[in-house]
């Protein structure tokens, strides 16, 4: 295989990338993406700086900012908080239910916008309180919390889902792919689908069934359990409006039945979720239902600007023939079916040390088109949710946030020090279990 030398450079650099995101996360490689993008372009591939730069995803990084701001406020007045201790009373003390309580919480709300890490957040120090106070382990907790962390993680209303299809939405016509709106639920119900049966599995497999066993019949005082909040305020209530227009104004247009019923100007406003978002966010503003000083402090921009800058430097990859040279490689050990396993491990692997949203979706989604191409057929919708399953299998794993984030919130009484080695043990071996799973799932069976 011929390569040239911005080629051979380009990946380089995306290279030092990877390695810099697995060992370093105090630097953002996304502003070291777009250094290297200038640098690699002006010096190899005679690419001027300015077309490099005009190369930045602005509609993605606009439609994350308005997602994340709406949502900032929401956690930020207290709103989502509220949400998940209404919600966890509705196991009335029933212990034996609560992981299915917690599970379908947690898919929830990641569902409806927050977005996986944000709401592990919510969820784990509530979680880990609760598997405290009943005597569960806190790593089935952790199985339960992040596994429907990331089951929902590719909702629409969801960053990373935004992330996405927002690479999804830009390499469409080479795909063929029309119907954007639908592939995205399809890529999340692939999702959920995946995860659930993984995280669900390990948890009964791995004492999940015996603790229930045990459990049946139980009951604790629900007060005690999770104490009953204070009603919603104005500001809360207004807040828990907006969230469920926004959801309905970004679904209702997609539905057949709706054809024609909204009009130009009207589906103008609600060209996607960013748009919907910046609206709402503007009247809740207004209303004083949220503080957007706040709001913008929690919003996510280190991961924001991970995956804008990742993303320019795989523009510039593209034009110098570098990310042609990659699919190669994975196209030389792959037909249309096994190139699902791959994908799903090769990611996993590499997803276990550096960013699954920040840097290997970007690295790896803009490969589809030219795997198709290279190993003459395949689905792109296996394809893409291959790369997000094996992308975000792995963080259940102490080194991910959210792993991170359960070990923290467990009891005191937790040996965390086993806790982090056997939560390491389930993550690593994920991205083996991503390649057999994406092989069987999107591969063989083609979901």
């Amino acid at each position: 295989m011929e390569i040239s030398l911005a080629a051979i450079m380009s990946i380089v650099a995306l290279l030092i990338v990877v390695i810099i995101s697995c060992i370093n996360e105090d630097l953002n490689v996304g502003f070291l993406s777009v250094g290297f993008a200038i640098l690699v372009g002006g010096i190899w591939a005679d690419v001027s700086g300015a077309k490099i730069m005009a190369a930045f995803p602005i509609g993605l990084f606009m439609i994350l900012v308005g997602v994340t701001f709406m949502f900032g406020m929401a956690q930020t007045n207290g709103t989502m908080e509220k949400l998940t201790a209404y919600s966890v009373r509705l196991c009335k003390g029933n212990t034996a239910i609560v992981p299915l309580i917690i599970y379908v919480l947690t898919t929830f709300i990641t569902t409806i916008g927050p977005g996986n890490i944000a709401g592990c957040a919510l969820m784990a120090p509530v979680a880990m309180a609760i598997a405290a106070r009943v005597g569960m382990p806190a790593f089935l907790m952790t199985l339960i919390v992040v596994g429907a962390a990331n089951g929902a993680a590719f909702s629409p209303f969801a960053p990373t889902g935004i992330i996405s299809n927002g690479i999804i939405a830009k390499m469409a016509p080479q795909l063929g792919l029309t119907d954007l709106n639908s592939l995205a639920w399809k890529i999340h119900f692939n999702s959920e689908l995946a995860q659930g049966l993984v995280n669900i599995g390990g948890f009964f497999v791995l004492g999940g069934w015996a603790w229930i066993n045990k459990q049946r019949g139980t009951s604790v005082n629900i007060d005690e359990l999770a104490p009953k909040p204070e009603p919603f305020n104005r500001n809360q209530i207004i807040t828990l409006t907006s969230v469920a227009i926004l959801i309905l104004l970004v679904v209702l247009p997609g539905l057949p039945a709706f054809n024609g019923l909204f009009s130009k100007a009207v589906l103008n406003l609600l060209a996607n979720v960013g748009t919907v978002a910046f609206i709402l966010s503007s009247v809740m503003m207004l209303l004083g239902a949220g503080d957007s000083k706040a709001a913008v402090k929690v919003m996510p921009w280190g991961v924001i600007m991970m995956v804008c800058g990742v993303s320019v430097l795989i523009d510039v990859m593209d034009q110098s023939g570098g990310l042609n040279f990659l699919v190669k490689v994975i196209g030389a050990i792959s037909s249309p079916v096994t190139v699902n396993g791959w994908l799903g491990l090769i990611t996993g692997v590499i997803s276990a040390y550096s960013s699954s949203s920040g840097v290997v979706m970007p690295m790896f989604l803009p490969m589809v088109p030219g795997l198709i191409n290279e190993i003459g057929g395949g689905s792109p919708i296996a394809m893409i949710t291959s790369i997000n399953v094996g992308s975000h299998l792995v963080d259940t794993a102490p080194l991910s946030t959210m792993g991170a984030l359960c070990i923290a919130c467990a009891g005191d009484h937790e040996d965390k020090a086993k806790l982090f080695r056997n939560l390491l043990i389930w993550g690593l071996s994920m991205a083996v279990v991503s390649g057999i799973v994406c092989l069987l799932f999107f591969g063989v069976l083609g979901l």
